[in-house]
């Protein structure tokens, strides 16, 4: 398996802090020791129209936890109304599989609310979350168990490579890099919620009641120490991505107002640079109008560069205000992440069932 390299507050080696004062039993994988008491473990499982994946992920997860048994697994997927026939592949699964719990929302409620809430409702010790593309590969869950035996509150999987296309890549590598630089927090690079979250930093999330969350700026915004572990992501074989412009765009825009005020203060400083220098050039249009009065025309080029400049950039600052005040209003709604449309397998006895987010709506 991959070294476990740990990182705290973002810094490539540094300590992680006090380890977990909980006496927790060391994992051995195939050895068939089994500690006095096993811990619970749920994974959590978003999908949407994942019908040509889940068989598969089921399957590799299946070998994956039976090879630990000194942990009790919960597999709770979550699907987003999906329009394929994903919803009968797991009703299929959860009747062979006593290990398997099933959400399916009334609707689709976006790709962030969707995982989040499967997240909060999640039981157990610690919950790890992972997409059903197979781009997340199942083998990490015992180092992210390692990891999390040896004291971090948070595993995070990084990605150090992607089979995806080069020019998306380095997209979102620059993106990563501008979200970075401008945060109030040391955010991660290349990283997609893909990890293990402890019971305790599951509970400071919940405690953020935020309707609309950006969970791997959670990671380092909320200070636990964390460890990293990088992946090769594979490329995906089968069935359709469910990223496209809106859905990055919406991420990145997330990112940025969700740790970040520099924009808005990049903005009041643009409108004060720009307003100095429209002064100083009309001050400089008239004094040469003064002193060559005859032979210096004005001109309509300058005032139509100028109108058409000042128009645009207005335009783009009302933008930036416009991503903050929208961020503002999916605050102050509070509406709750999702919906249940039904609930099936597994009896899901969590700490979420009661909290405001997740009202009572599915069929028990």
């Amino acid at each position: 398996m991959n070294d476990v390299p740990e990182r705290g507050c973002g810094r490539e080696g540094a300590d992680t802090g006090p380890r977990d004062a909980r006496a927790r039993p060391e994992i051995a994988p195939g050895t068939g020791r089994e500690p006095a008491e096993r811990r619970s473990v749920t994974i959590v499982l978003p999908c949407y129209n994942e019908a040509a994946n889940v068989d598969e992920l089921h399957e590799r997860l299946g070998r994956v936890v039976d090879g630990l048994p000194g942990y009790e697994f919960l597999l709770l997927f979550i699907d987003n109304a999906s329009t394929d026939d994903t919803v009968a592949r797991l009703r299929s699964i959860a009747a062979t599989d006593a290990r398997v719990s099933v959400i399916v929302n009334a609707r689709n409620f976006g790709h962030i609310r969707s995982p989040y809430h499967a997240l909060m409702e999640a039981p157990g010790e610690c919950v790890v979350m992972m997409c059903t593309d197979l781009q997340d590969p199942p083998e990490l869950v015992p180092d992210f168990l390692r990891a999390w035996e040896a004291g971090a509150a948070m595993v995070v999987g990084q990605k150090k490579s992607s089979a995806e296309s080069r020019g998306l890549w380095l997209a979102r590598s620059a993106f990563y890099r501008i979200a970075r630089s401008i945060a109030d927090v040391d955010l991660l690079e290349h990283v997609t919620g893909f990890g293990l979250y402890d019971r305790r930093a599951i509970e400071i999330m919940r405690s953020y009641e935020d309707p609309y969350p950006y969970v791997r700026g959670m990671i380092v915004d909320i200070g636990l120490p964390f460890t990293v572990i990088p992946y090769d992501q594979p490329l995906r074989l089968r069935g359709l991505t469910k990223n496209n412009f809106f859905t990055l765009y919406d991420m990145a825009m997330l990112g940025f107002t969700s740790h970040s005020r520099l924009p808005l203060r990049l903005a009041t400083m643009a409108g004060f640079a720009l307003a100095t220098l429209s002064l100083a050039v009309a001050l400089a249009f008239l004094a040469l109008k003064l002193t060559f009065w005859d032979v210096f025309p004005a001109g309509y080029a300058p005032a139509v560069i100028g109108v058409f400049f000042l128009g645009s950039l207005q335009i783009f600052l009302i933008g930036v205000l416009g991503e903050y005040v929208g961020a503002v209003l999916t605050q102050v709604r509070r509406r709750p992440w999702v919906v249940e449309g039904d609930r099936f397998g597994r009896p899901i006895d969590g700490p979420g069932r009661h909290s405001r987010h997740a009202p009572e709506t599915g069929k028990p």
